[in-house]
């Protein structure tokens, strides 16, 4: 899958759009790209980072915080289990419960993913500088109170 837009359509058809419509069609594209300079919508990736840096979770609350259903999350945390990159305890509060930890190999994988992630990121706003990427913050803030 290409990650330039002017494959996806022609520059005449772009440029006889109106604002409105280049513009989500660039926030479109962002939204293919972004995950893709971020490694992909990789769950466990994301599930490593997120127990790196939050500690001891239960499984609803890391569930909540990647904003995925119950049923992927199970499927995502059982692969990560069988990888040897995490396990699961009973909460000593409520039976109920499973509190997710990384192990020594998750926490290596982990901080290998937050890494990756960083000089992605990095790369991504590279071209902008300090002025451009504060002008776009406060933009995608503004949109974002809708």
């Amino acid at each position: 899958m290409s990650n330039n837009f002017f494959d996806h359509v022609s520059q005449s058809e772009y440029s006889q759009k109106d604002v409105d419509d280049r513009i989500l069609w660039n926030l479109r594209d962002l939204g293919i790209k972004i995950p893709n300079l971020y490694g992909g919508q990789d769950s466990q990736r994301r599930a490593l980072i997120l127990l790196r840096f939050t500690g001891n979770i239960s499984q609803r609350e890391i569930t909540e915080r990647l904003n995925l259903k119950p049923g992927s999350m199970s499927e995502v945390l059982t692969k990560l289990e069988n990888k040897g990159l995490i396990k699961r305890t009973q909460s000593e509060d409520d039976k109920r419960t499973s509190i997710i930890s990384l192990t020594e190999a998750g926490i290596e994988k982990a901080d290998e993913a937050y890494e990756t992630r960083s000089e992605r990121r990095v790369e991504m706003f590279s071209y902008l500088d300090d002025i451009e990427k504060n002008t776009l913050l406060s933009l995608l803030e503004k949109i974002n109170t809708i």
